[in-house]
């Protein structure tokens, strides 16, 4: 898959393109219907298959208040769309400046000039541009003079019967509920979590359950606090089932001011300072809770580790 950040001249010279725009955090399930659409047309046309993306969520510049944690990193998000067979990924900066763009001027700059689009592929629901005006009535209106068409999508029903779309909105709410298995059903994949493994207080080995203190960005989101089976996943690759711990632990701490992911290895003892760690998160446990003291704690944190060595070994 070819990358491109900020086009400012043709992308595939003496190519058409089939194009999707959006956000695009979390490549869920969702996401790939949209993006095996562009590419069937592609291979149709011999056009080239392309997603338009930005560098961060547009919600962090225009409404910073409000935005959402990401799903997925910038990193983690430009390996899944590579693995959808996507020809290339156009990552547009999204700054200040971008978001006062008007929708007739990126549709000509990036759409036109840059990825010389024959069909644009979006949602149902899709906006962009300044103040979102554009949608695909204005697309579709534009494509006549620029000789594109737009084909809309309908979008994904969630797997659980809720009537609405699969989204990363509605997996954000899964998380936030603890339940990572219909956040995996409508990914299509487990949640992962990525950070570097930091120095902690060292109680877990000091009680016998030695934990991966993995540092995860402020700006992505994470499960609900409590107790996980799940999935540890080393530089080299290799990968160890693994309890993990998201909270603020209460039975040492009255007041933590954030959460924190501790992932107890089953049958491993190294050491993973400084190493970046991929969490997945498999299935729930238990909440998180304040126990009376060591004794207690410990011996639930042996329950724990045989729950999640029953479901993952």
């Amino acid at each position: 898959m070819r990358v491109v950040n900020d086009p400012s001249a043709p992308v595939f010279p003496g190519r058409r393109s089939v194009v999707t725009i959006g956000s695009y955090d979390g490549v869920h399930l969702g996401h790939q219907v949209v993006i095996d659409h562009v590419r069937r047309l592609a291979e149709q046309t011999e056009a080239r298959s392309v997603v338009v993306t930005f560098d961060r969520h547009p919600a962090s510049v225009v409404r910073p208040e409000s935005a959402p944690e990401l799903l997925t990193d910038a990193d983690q998000r430009l390996e899944l769309l590579a693995a959808t067979g996507v020809d290339g990924t156009v990552v547009i900066t999204f700054d200040e400046r971008q978001s006062l763009e008007d929708p007739e001027s990126f549709i000509e700059r990036v759409l036109v000039d840059a990825l010389a689009a024959e069909v644009v592929v979006v949602g149902s629901d899709f906006h962009f541009g300044h103040h979102r005006r554009g949608n695909v009535e204005l697309l579709s209106r534009l494509g006549e003079s620029f000789d594109f068409v737009v084909t809309p999508v309908e979008l994904l029903a969630r797997p659980d019967g809720v009537d609405e779309p699969v989204s990363s909105t509605a997996i954000r709410r899964a998380l936030a509920g603890g339940d990572v298995d219909l956040a995996e059903r409508m990914l299509g994949r487990p949640f992962e979590a990525r950070g570097i493994v930091v120095e902690g207080d060292h109680r877990g080995r000091l009680i016998g359950f030695p934990t991966a203190n993995v540092e995860v960005p402020k700006s992505m989101c994470l499960p609900a606090d409590g107790v996980y089976a799940g999935w540890y996943q080393r530089p080299t690759g290799a990968t160890h089932p693994c309890a993990i711990n998201l909270g603020r632990r209460p039975t040492f701490y009255e007041h933590a001011d954030h959460s924190l992911l501790e992932a107890h290895l089953l049958e491993f003892d190294d050491d993973l300072y400084g190493e970046p760690a991929r969490v997945r998160f498999s299935q729930f446990l238990r909440s998180e809770r304040k126990f009376d003291g060591i004794d207690a704690l410990s011996a639930q944190l042996k329950q724990d580790v045989e729950r999640a060595r029953q479901l993952l070994v």
